[in-house]
């Protein structure tokens, strides 16, 4: 652990170990993802939903999502020269078509989560990922998920993922827990990356390379990074932080609803596709507790476990509707730390300020140890 060291991917060399998390809907697309990727660190797109939003719709939601990704990985290309890469739920319906779009547009890397990266999909094969150069980075939230992804892919593709993001239960958004675990010690990040860390050192042992993990889920300031670099991890991911930044692509009143947050308005919600999440807390989620139903018109079954017939409301449509600023009609997921954000910022002074933060934190853990 060094102040300053380049943080590597396999051949992709990123100079911050910073990795904003992929938000959707429409959180994070090209602005927010080459702004953070223009400063050092990995900007990430997030791929749910792209077909929703009113720039790609008209064309039937699942082809616009293809083109949506397509057009969002062109722009931020165009933005910057630094390391982007997709987001995409392994629980989508369309994932095969979205994780081969990214991979035909070549992101830098692929980060997968909402579900086991195992089989993957029949439209594609590893010759295409090769071609790529895609780095792929499965999202988990223990040491055996780590362990079922690692070992499958061993067996049946003799190789691995090249990275691994761990996920603790403060992060924001879906979480991949049971609801009465959240509290569980056993589940604190650092918990969890200690097991990961044991299950896949035996596979850099035997493909004789270095696999990156990436943890997240409560980071907030450099401190938050120094403390659990110096606990293993090569990098972290940090998505709530990101949110109220000139740059980041969700509406003025999605990133305000962050600013004006305190800590009693983050709760925990259970999904319609049966998660728990991490949100702010408004009326439109006030109604639904109330047992209000939200009429639903499903343009297309985004998720393979979503039962629309009995959910008490689309939550694709919610937080579209949110991303556009109508949080009369929707609400907002966070990190369990979005109460501490105080103020708008560009990308670059927030970034400038965590390398900061992280340089004079890792100097005093560094001097702990001599």
């Amino acid at each position: 652990m060094e102040a300053g060291k380049v943080f590597r991917i396999g051949g992709l060399e990123i100079n911050l170990p910073i990795v904003q998390g992929g938000m959707g809907v429409g959180i994070s697309l090209s602005g927010l993802a080459s702004a953070v990727a223009n400063e050092g660190g990995i900007g990430v797109i997030s791929s749910v939903g792209i077909g929703m939003l009113d720039q790609y719709g008209g064309k039937g939601v699942s082809l616009a999502n293809i083109e949506g990704l397509r057009a969002e990985l062109r722009k931020a290309r165009e933005m910057t020269a630094g390391v982007i890469g997709v987001n995409i739920m392994a629980a989508l319906s369309d994932f095969g078509k979205m994780l081969k779009t990214a991979l035909q547009e070549q992101a830098d890397i692929i980060f997968v989560g909402a579900g086991l990266l195992l089989k993957i999909p029949e439209e594609i094969d590893f010759a295409l990922i090769e071609k790529a150069k895609s780095k792929i980075a499965p999202i988990v939230s223990s040491g055996r998920a780590a362990n079922i992804i690692f070992n499958y892919w061993d067996k049946h593709y003799d190789r691995v993922p090249d990275a691994i993001v761990v996920e603790g239960p403060l992060a924001g958004g879906h979480l991949g827990f049971k609801q009465d675990t959240l509290d569980n010690p056993a589940n604190l990040l650092e918990n969890i990356l200690f097991n990961v860390k044991k299950v896949i050192e035996d596979f850099e042992t035997k493909y004789k390379k270095k696999i990156p993990i990436i943890a997240g889920g409560g980071i907030h300031d450099g401190s938050d990074i120094a403390d659990i670099l110096a606990k293993g991890a090569d990098a972290v991911q940090m998505g709530t932080r990101f949110v109220a930044t000139e740059e980041c692509d969700a509406s003025a009143q999605f990133k305000q609803s962050y600013i004006d947050s305190r800590p009693e308005d983050i709760v925990i919600i259970k999904s319609p596709v049966g998660l728990p999440g991490r949100a702010i807390n408004c009326d439109y989620l006030k109604e639904v507790a109330e047992g209000h139903r939200k009429p639903i018109n499903c343009l297309w079954k985004c998720l393979h476990g979503c039962d629309y017939h009995n959910a008490p409301y689309c939550i694709a449509r919610a937080l579209t509707n949110a991303q556009q600023g109508h949080l009369e009609e929707g609400f907002a997921f966070c990190g369990a730390n979005a109460h501490k954000i105080t103020g708008l910022m560009k990308v670059k002074e927030l970034m400038n300020g965590l390398k900061m933060e992280l340089e004079a934190a890792l100097e005093k853990i560094l001097a702990g140890e001599k």
